[in-house]
């Protein structure tokens, strides 16, 4: 595989399994296109029967090993990776690439009422620069370096309590801060958010060869009554050792032609 001009090509011919992953990274790694702001993935790993935790909250490991590369492998791809504050306080994740070669992306975790417990990894580690996203007013201006953080930068920007949050405006900020390319690994609340806000570019949900039963549903979003009001996207399957993937496309624009 090699670059030119900004363009990926293969170097020599592929098999099937190659070709698929090449093209399903293809979009991560390209450069935006002329006058759009952000590119936005979001990814779930989930039962047969949807669901990605138990009535508890456990959910390690639903997926694979393949799958878990695959997670990280579209952390080295991004420039942030966004997580709500439940998953935060449930899953204490470090949000970082280990299993593969990469930079770390800027972490944020989506944390109005300031939840996420100070001992958490997101907060004490330094593995990563890291924002927190709170209750006010953003306030546009000058922006710190980001990787000369040396602790958690808290940004006001979720409006007050009684106001939904604005998953459009939460793009607006991180581009503020000059991220792009934005990765929605979790949990399936600020997936659903993000998915019903038409904002996700791309959906990669991983299904396990497992029934948990009853549980946290992948996806949480209003009632319909016909199914030609369902979601129907651009589908590609991949195998990703015991997971199947499907890789979802959604037409957005976010400020290009």
């Amino acid at each position: 595989m090699s670059e030119d001009d900004g363009n990926w090509r293969l170097l020599r011919p592929a098999n099937e399994q190659a070709q698929q992953l090449f093209d399903l990274f293809l979009p991560l790694v390209s450069p935006l296109a002329d006058g759009q702001t952000t590119s936005v993935i979001g990814q779930l790993g989930q039962s047969l029967d949807g669901r990605i935790a138990t009535v508890s909250g456990h959910s390690r490991f639903i997926n694979g090993d393949d799958g878990i590369v695959h997670l990280h492998r579209i952390r080295a791809l991004s420039d942030a990776v966004v997580v709500g504050a439940g998953t935060a306080v449930a899953d204490n994740p470090q949000l970082t690439v280990r299993r593969t070669s990469g930079d770390n992306p800027v972490r944020v975790v989506i944390d109005r009422r300031r939840r996420v417990p100070a001992s958490h990894h997101l907060f004490t580690d330094n593995a990563a620069p890291t924002l927190r996203l709170i209750a006010g007013d953003y306030q546009p201006g000058p922006k710190p370096r980001l990787q000369e953080l040396t602790s958690v930068l808290e940004v006001p920007c979720l409006g007050h309590n009684q106001q939904p949050v604005c998953p459009a405006q939460i793009l607006a900020v991180l581009a503020d801060f000059g991220l792009h390319k934005i990765f929605i690994e979790g949990g399936g609340v600020t997936v659903s958010a993000f998915l019903h806000a038409q904002l996700l570019d791309r959906l990669h949900v991983m299904v396990a060869p497992m029934i948990i039963g009853s549980g946290r549903p992948a996806f949480t979003l209003p009632e319909i009554d016909q199914l030609d009001d369902a979601l129907r996207p651009r589908a590609t399957m991949v195998n990703l050792g015991s997971d199947m993937l499907f890789a979802l496309e959604f037409n957005v624009n976010h400020g290009g032609p």
